[in-house]
């Protein structure tokens, strides 16, 4: 856990104190072009606010445009198809290591592969959020070490005999402190040992050989090392004293190293040059006596102030398995990765929930209170330390309190750039998601709190408000409704049983019409803020139980940094604001087009990724095929295997045309919300013409607008040599 600055505290520490102690210390490319299900990467969630996703296959999903990035795998890799690498039913994945239901490790150890491995190719695999471990050695890859600082939760790095090289950044390692085992043996790194490398307090295993480091080597004082080996690099001067315990072998081959001892000239030079003129050996180790007194008395202060605060602050921030404030999360339902020490898994839980509504979740029968509630019971001294929590909805929220997040069990659903999201497990038997959101520091308190209040205050049978928030400096928790039968994402594009079944043609229209209700219900109570929604895409769209759309992670944009944003919502990645910076309640509806787009067509969009490779490109596909009259192979083929295809066809046809207005490249070219929610309105399952409709004939026409989105597309191109996908 982060720790809170407590370097001033002084304690009186007795020897059986002591003891104590130190007994608590000592123990989202291309993932096969318009197949399905397709990868993502870049900012592409886990989904992080889809509750009861398959983590397995979202983290298949990750591992197949990470594969994209490395060459050789026509057989290597073979066994890395689509699916679930961790389904026990089907044949395993080469490399990949699954524990609970997630994939924890990759070992590719001589698998033949090759290249460059960078940023991109990296990035798929920030996704994976119960990864633990990763193992390229024994390859022929290149270039300078991979970005996996990117991946802290990591405990063991494999890199050994490739062809890295280059210097290693200083601070490389700072944010992994998780990390037990570095295996960099073998290549062609430079410069000096990182000095974060040897900062890393739970290291057992170095092993640097076979490199060209240089430079002396840093005082190791880590406890926990137990395999150190930094022979034939280019290393000199004295050995530090508590790295000599690994004998001569661990430091061979290093033509300027020696060991400070009787009748070794080269080091007693050097083991003078590192002492101060004049000072004799007696001075100078009950110097390291006292300064090692001092500093371990320090330690054992910060020990005894960590331990006080995590016991005070367990509860919400400890359940929900996680270390306060750290970019490395531990998931909560993950067991131990190979190599020990990990946290325990919890099983999957019942879906249940705490409160009634047209999904029929279960309701916890609660008080009107209103406002901050803080609790009143015995376990609410621990619940004042870390705040109030505000219910927004107590008709649904019910007397939840702090301290029931504070005994709850929990489970990581997913991240994205905007939070982790959390199944918390109440003790009562319910549930509720919990998002914990991340780096929102655009407004203060004041302004966090208006905001989820107006947020709060929303009320519309497709959009899920928020229950409840807690805010501090440090933790901005966000409380919502459980919702067990996950989102139209995962239902699309995951899901090959009975929820996908369930989406045949009366259902996907149902389904888009209460998205476009829902959001024309936001431009309309939201209309002051530049984008209402701001981030919607299908794995932002929950399903109820009757399939009736619940939009989440709406309404944030005025909490988040516009260079953030750009990031992390979906809205900025609409043509204009991609390429001009233009941000409008437009561009809402160019995302709306693209989700209904995806709907229709089964198909992933490519839109949804940061790097535009993977999936298809929905928007210049639909435009491609009117061009083409081939509008029939638009149409899913899961929606003519229901039967509904041919006598809906000109429903279908409609529907899409709506969809290519809404991604016009040109948003002054796009209806407003109300009115795209409004054509959508009045098309019918059976293609007859709704009786509030005013476009006549234009229901049954082909899909002919399709023509001049795409003439205007291309035309736009060849004016400014720009390309409208995302990049």
């Amino acid at each position: 856990m982060a720790t809170s600055p407590t370097g001033g505290l002084r304690l009186p520490w007795p020897a059986p104190l002591f003891f104590f102690f130190f007994f608590l210390l000592s123990p989202l490319a291309l993932a096969v072009a318009q197949e399905l299900p397709p990868g993502f990467p870049g900012d592409m969630p886990l989904p992080g606010d889809m509750p009861q996703i398959s983590m397995g296959f979202m983290d298949g999903l990750a591992l197949l445009i990470f594969k994209k990035y490395l060459g050789n795998t026509s057989l290597a890799l073979s066994s890395w198809t689509h699916g679930d690498p961790c389904d026990k039913t089907r044949p395993p994945w080469a490399g990949v290591i699954c524990t609970g239901g997630a994939v924890t490790g990759i070992r590719l150890r001589g698998k033949g592969l090759f290249g460059t491995i960078n940023e991109t190719a990296i990035d798929p695999l920030t996704h994976i959020a119960g990864l633990r471990t990763i193992g390229l050695s024994n390859n022929d890859f290149s270039g300078e070490i991979p970005p996996l600082s990117r991946l802290v939760a990591l405990k063991s790095i494999f890199l050994s005999n490739n062809r890295f090289s280059g210097v290693i950044d200083g601070d490389y390692f700072s944010d992994m402190t998780h990390l037990k085992k570095v295996w960099l043996a073998g290549n062609s790194f430079t410069g000096k040992i990182p000095p974060s490398l040897t900062k890393l307090p739970h290291l057992m295993e170095l092993h640097l050989e076979n490199n060209q480091f240089s430079g002396g080597l840093p005082a190791m004082n880590i406890p926990t090392l137990s395999s150190f080996n930094v022979s034939n690099n280019r290393f000199e001067g004295a050995v530090p004293a508590a790295l000599r315990k690994f004998g001569d072998s661990a430091f061979k081959g290093n033509a300027g190293l020696c060991f400070p001892q009787a009748g070794n000239n080269s080091c007693a030079t050097a083991a003078a040059a590192a002492a101060s003129p004049g000072e004799d050996k007696e001075v100078r180790s009950w110097r390291a006596v006292m300064v090692g007194i001092v500093l371990g008395t320090l330690l054992l202060a910060l020990i005894a102030g960590l331990f006080i605060i995590k016991k005070r602050r367990r509860g919400v921030f400890d359940t929900l398995g996680v270390e306060h404030g750290g970019a490395g999360l531990e998931s909560a339902r993950m067991p131990p990765a190979a190599g020990g020490g990990g946290q325990g898994g919890s099983e999957r839980h019942g879906n249940s929930s705490r409160r009634t509504s047209s999904g029929g979740h279960k309701r916890h029968d609660s008080s009107s209170r209103k406002g901050s509630v803080h609790s009143k019971s015995s376990a609410s001294s621990d619940s004042s330390e870390l705040g109030e929590l505000v219910l927004l909805n107590p008709e649904k929220a019910g007397t939840l309190v702090m301290a029931d997040l504070m005994k709850a069990a929990a489970e990581v659903l997913g991240s994205s750039p905007l939070g982790t999201t959390y199944k918390v497990i109440l003790t009562d038997g319910g549930a509720v998601a919990v998002k914990r959101l991340r780096d929102l520091h655009r407004m203060g308190k004041d302004g966090f709190e208006a905001e989820i209040r107006r947020l709060g205050r929303l009320r519309h049978p497709n959009v899920l408000p928020p229950l409840a928030y807690h805010y501090d400096k440090k933790e901005k928790l966000v409380l919502f409704e459980y919702v067990d039968k996950g989102s139209l994402l995962y239902a699309l594009h995951g899901d090959r049983g009975a929820h996908h079944r369930a989406l045949t043609w009366p259902t996907r229209l149902r389904i888009v019409r209460g998205i476009a209700r829902g959001m024309a219900y936001l431009h309309s109570e939201l209309a002051a803020s530049d984008v209402p929604h701001g981030n919607l895409k299908s794995c932002n769209v929950l399903l109820g139980p009757t399939y009736e759309p619940l939009l989440i992670d709406y309404g944030l944009t005025p909490l988040v940094n516009p260079s953030q944003a750009a990031i992390s919502m979906f809205a900025y990645r609409s043509p204009e604001a991609a390429q001009r910076r233009q941000v409008s309640p437009k561009c809402d509806v160019y995302c709306l087009g693209v989700v209904v787009l995806e709907v229709v067509t089964g198909k992933f969009p490519s839109q949804y990724l940061s790097s535009g490779m993977g999936g298809t490109d929905v928007v210049e596909w639909v435009a491609a095929a009117a061009e083409e009259r081939r509008e029939a192979e638009l149409i899913d083929p899961e929606i003519a295997a229901g039967g509904g295809a041919k006598r809906s066809t000109a429903s279908i046809e409609r529907l899409l045309r709506i969809a290519a207005a809404c991604t016009d490249p040109r948003p002054e070219n796009r209806p407003s919300m109300k009115e795209a929610a409004r054509r959508i309105e009045a098309v019918t399952v059976d293609g007859s013409i709704a009786a509030d409709d005013d476009s006549g004939a234009a229901a049954a026409a082909p899909l002919k607008e399709g023509h001049a989105v795409l003439t205007t597309r291309l035309s736009a191109r060849e004016r400014s040599g720009e390309t409208f996908g995302i990049s």
